[in-house]
């Protein structure tokens, strides 16, 4: 009966069913920590190379898995939003991988539709399906901590915000642990991630509820070793650009 009454109430106050806003935090905010100087680094010896500046060979188009179309110029890579997200042509279990953007000088817009992408740690359909390592400029610029750079989205925001000004390139140094499922579909271990952006700890062992979602609460569903999805997020201002990426298959 108390349940019930619990789901009408909660009908009648938003009868137009789960909203973006519902899964917004705004605060408490990360503290603002500005990273030391940052010096590319080659691969290491046993490290898949995905991205080398010279072809997206590595990548597919999300949505037909034809090519990656996006932009390959001066050894960097640029988001083409209107050919869509784009992944790798392997599947990944647990891994580390490092990979690096730059949000352009003259990048305009506010909130999320300013330098908006993502990293998709494990893709797990179309479109934006999957679970997100939210990328987008957070230098200066306010939306919720949940959704910021750093974040895992609509998770878990992240211990610190050291985003570098736009035109500046940025990095992320990730270990994956995907997650384990039984025979019958039961989750035998979540997901967890721990993240360096620009050489500081933004997420330590954070443990994931299931895949990230624009709109309501997250949910495990069983699968195995997925694709990783870089994102061409639909916001107007500026596309962002990539370079240096590479991934260590964990065992």
């Amino acid at each position: 009966m108390i349940l019930a009454l619990t789901t009408a109430l909660l009908a009648a106050q938003n009868p137009a069913g789960p909203r973006p806003e519902d899964t917004e935090v705004w605060s408490p905010k990360p503290p603002v920590v500005t990273p030391g100087a940052y010096t590319p680094a080659p691969p290491p010896s046993d490290a898949i190379v995905l991205f080398d500046g010279k072809d997206l060979s590595q990548w597919v188009t999300v949505h037909d898995g034809s090519p990656a179309r996006w932009k390959v110029h001066d050894g960097i890579v640029t988001v083409d939003k209107s050919s869509g997200n784009i992944q790798t042509r392997r599947s990944f279990g647990s891994y580390q991988l490092h990979l690096e953007w730059r949000i352009p000088a003259d990048i305009t817009g506010e909130g999320q539709g300013r330098g908006n992408s993502g990293l998709f740690l494990a893709s797990t359909g179309d479109g934006d399906a999957g679970y997100e390592l939210q990328i987008m400029d957070s230098y200066h610029n306010e939306t919720y901590v949940n959704g910021q750079v750093g974040a895992v989205y609509k998770q878990t925001a992240p211990l610190a915000n050291p985003a570098r000004k736009p035109g500046e390139w940025q990095s992320y140094d990730v270990v994956w642990n995907a997650p384990a499922f039984g025979a019958d579909g039961a989750v035998t271990r979540p997901a967890s991630v721990t993240v360096l952006m620009n050489g500081v700890l933004v997420q330590d062992h954070t443990v994931l509820k299931g895949p990230t979602l624009y709109i309501g609460q997250p949910h495990y569903a069983p699968h195995g070793p997925e694709p990783i999805k870089l994102q061409a997020h639909g916001d107007k201002s500026a596309p962002i650009s990539f370079r240096n990426i590479w991934v260590r298959e964990l065992p």
